[in-house]
């Protein structure tokens, strides 16, 4: 929304520095976050070919010390947290007893009593507190979300541009999902440098003290432009998003009541071992199988449907539009993510998406749409 009045918002520490580029904002779970910069549609394609910088300071960062700190992020979690090793992340689903997720998010370990993690929501915070409680784990958790602003460095490019200006790692050779917490500096300016990202590409995240943010922006910026460098906002997040099937809260699944088998997470639930919160519940649901599964749709025609429009087939109820979108990386065609009948998922199967009065043919596809073996992350 341009020209949105951000006065009342949390600000990150790069938001100064953003406002000389860009006056679209929006807000987002009490933050201002830049919406573009003046082209959604190239800063989308200078993602996937060339890079980006997308500030994501905003996100939730909750950091845990004690004995149990570790315990307390593998039973929080569905994914093996006890088993990380220092400089290693790794991604899970926050679920309740009952097998819903809360929240999604990462886990990074700084040492056998220290770790971090990100997640979305400030009260995601309740649940490490709670599970603590609950069983008596040695564990303290602090919000540290505005002392951690960090920048995201995503493309195909990135180690071009992150390359030169940094010392004390290797772009190069650091591997996905890995950390470097100290001793790196990019552009003259001490960051924690991971290997992470949400964009679909190959990428890291900087994270620096919020008085470096400005230098930080700056340098990264001047670096990337003989590559093409472009700052994003959110518009360009949702497409890219959409295409490499990364999920986003209350949109493409809603706290306790979505269970992370239904949107494809089952690669980061450990179902035969572990003692993390929902792992009973999670192991009948894998049994008998989640009624509705996410998938990509390819939709007819070039009007977007709405956020959570319903899908059928032959006036059957068989689901909903989860997260829809013009995409520009496959020539501007509707897609979106949708959760429908699990029978339905089988790639060319037909359905039809509400819109307007009336419906509109949609075909099942690959999910993601966008390189589904994540091999471009990885690369």
């Amino acid at each position: 929304m341009t020209g949105v009045s951000t006065t009342e918002l949390h600000k990150t520490a790069f938001d100064a520095v953003q406002r000389e580029e860009t006056d679209s904002w929006t807000d987002w779970e009490g933050w201002a976050w830049a919406a573009d910069f003046g082209d959604p549609v190239a800063e989308h394609h200078a993602t996937r070919n060339a890079c980006n910088m997308w500030d994501e300071s905003a996100l939730r960062k909750w950091d845990i010390r004690g004995r149990d700190a570790l315990a307390l992020a593998d039973a929080v979690f569905t994914n093996d947290m006890a088993a990380l090793e220092i400089g290693q992340v790794r991604y899970g689903a926050m679920c309740d007893e009952q097998g819903q997720m809360i929240m999604d998010g990462t886990i990074f370990k700084l040492a056998d009593d220290h770790c971090f993690s990100i997640t979305s929501y400030d009260s995601d915070i309740e649940q490490f507190r709670a599970v603590a409680a609950d069983r008596g784990l040695d564990a303290a958790i602090e919000d540290r979300t505005a002392a951690m602003p960090h920048l995201q460095v995503q493309g195909p490019l990135c180690r071009e541009v992150l390359g030169p200006i940094t010392e004390g790692a290797d772009v190069g050779s650091l591997r996905y999902f890995r950390f470097v917490p100290e001793g790196v500096t990019v552009g003259g300016v001490p960051v924690m440098l991971s290997r992470t990202g949400y964009s679909g590409e190959l990428g890291f995240e900087l994270y620096c003290a919020p008085e470096d943010a400005e230098k930080l922006w700056r340098a990264v910026k001047e670096a990337g432009e003989p590559h093409g460098i472009r700052p994003i906002g959110l518009s360009a997040i949702e497409t890219l998003r959409i295409e490499s099937g990364l999920l986003f809260p209350d949109i493409d699944y809603f706290p306790h009541q979505t269970d992370p088998l239904e949107v494809r997470l089952d690669n980061v639930v450990k179902l035969d071992s572990g003692d993390y919160v929902g792992r009973e519940a999670l192991r009948a649901i894998a049994s008998a199988g989640t009624p509705r599964l996410l998938t990509t749709l390819r939709i007819e025609g070039d009007t977007v449907p709405e956020y959570g429009a319903a899908v059928t087939q032959d006036g059957r109820d068989a689901g909903i539009l989860r997260s829809p979108c013009q995409s520009p990386t496959f020539d501007d065609q509707v897609i979106g993510m949708a959760a429908i009948d699990r029978e339905l998922n089988e790639v060319g199967r037909e359905v039809q998406v509400a819109l307007g009065s009336g419906t509109v043919t949609a075909t099942v596809a690959e999910f993601p749409l966008y390189d589904p073996q994540k091999k471009r992350p990885r690369s």
